[in-house]
């Protein structure tokens, strides 16, 4: 079974129709037939829900994600653990913080990065990401 870790521009290019929303739309689908799981940092769902709620306000941003949750998209809390495995991925990577617990759970998910974020290009070529853009 595939296994996806979503990054904030993920989940904000499905919810507000951008370029790589038909990508992220076939994820959700393979996790709705129970062909792949799908995760996200509690860090990154925060991230992702602060740019909603800057640039479309408190009501409209709650209620896009509410929207989201029939799709099988398991949350996952920063623990300790992963907030060092971030520490030591920001460190070594040069990423902002909080991509590096999305990285940081991919790595621990043994998972595919969703993102369009270039900055992910640090990890390598032995990093697996699935690009929303060219």
């Amino acid at each position: 079974m595939r296994c996806y870790v979503l990054d904030a521009n993920a989940l904000l290019a499905f919810v507000e129709g951008k370029p790589g929303a038909p990508k992220v739309r076939d994820i959700f689908d393979e996790a709705r037939q129970g062909r792949a799981e799908l995760f996200m940092s509690a860090v990154n769902y925060g991230e992702a829900y602060g740019v909603l709620l800057r640039l479309r306000g408190r009501d409209k941003a709650r209620s896009l994600m509410n929207a989201l949750r029939p799709i099988p998209l398991s949350i996952v809390d920063a623990d300790a653990l992963i907030a060092c495995r971030a520490s030591e991925i920001k460190s070594q990577y040069k990423l902002y913080y909080i991509d590096a617990f999305a990285a940081a759970l991919a790595i621990e998910r043994k998972a595919t990065l969703v993102t369009s974020d270039s900055d992910f290009r640090r990890l390598g070529h032995g990093f697996p990401i699935l690009w929303l853009k060219p």
